[in-house]
This record gives structure tokens, sequence and C-alpha cells, in this order.
């Protein structure tokens, strides 16, 4: 299995391009280099930390903190689409929606997957327990 099969990791590859695309296309000049720079830096950092998570899965505390450092970049990129859209920088209704709420969903699966991997997590050292008390 790779991190390309994780659904976190292909939402926030699209988001990496369509966001991309938006900044490079849909804003000011000025903003390009501006806000829309932070917005790009933020979404591939979502992208990023699910995959330096991934390579460090084999310890779950790794994991985790990388997970929740994506989800911290995803909160990030979504303030700063907010401001564009608040500053009428992206005045584009239709775009804006779609681009926060397909954020929104990144940042609910993330926030899935990170209580998932905790359950696992806490399962696991149930069963360790469990087993160390029967010898």
């Amino acid at each position: 299995m790779s991190y390309k099969n994780l659904d976190i990791w292909r939402m926030s590859q699209d988001l990496v391009v369509d966001i991309h695309e938006m900044t490079v296309t849909r804003l000011p000049k000025f903003e390009m280099y501006e806000e829309g720079s932070q917005l790009r830096r933020a979404i591939k950092s979502v992208k990023s930390n699910i995959v330096e998570g991934y390579g460090r899965r084999r310890y779950i505390r790794d994991y985790i903190r990388f997970l929740v450092y994506a989800h911290a970049s995803c909160d990030e990129a979504k303030d700063h689409l907010e401001t564009l859209h608040t500053t009428g920088s992206l005045n584009d209704d239709v775009i804006y929606r779609g681009l926060h709420r397909r954020v929104e969903e990144l940042s609910k699966a993330l926030n899935s997957f990170i209580s998932a991997i905790e359950r696992r997590r806490s399962s696991v050292r149930d069963e360790l327990m469990d087993y160390g008390s029967d010898n």
C-alpha cells in the first residue's frame, strides 16, 4: 500500500492542483504573490504532512502528529481562502464556495482518519495488556 491510496491524500492532491490553478488565473497579480502564495503553501503542506506521516506510520505517535499538522494546515488554507473572499480578491462566489466546501470536507476526513488511528492504537494497547495479564 502507498500513501497515494489514502482518500485524504487524493483529496489533498486534487485541492493542490485546483487551488494552484485558481491562484494563478483568478486573483489580482499582487494577491497571486501575497495571500495566494500563502494559500498554495498551506494546501501543499497538508499533502506533504500526510505523506511524511505515512512514512512514519510504524511510529503511531509520529503518524498522528503529522496528521495533526496536516489538519492545522488545512485550517490555515481555509483561513486564506476566506481572507481572499472577504477582501474581494476572490470575487467568484461559485469558485470560493466550491473550494471552501472541499477544504472543509478534507478537514473532516483528516479528523476522522486521526480518530480511527487513535482508536486502533487504543485497541492494540488493550490487546497487549490483556495478553500480558494471561501469562
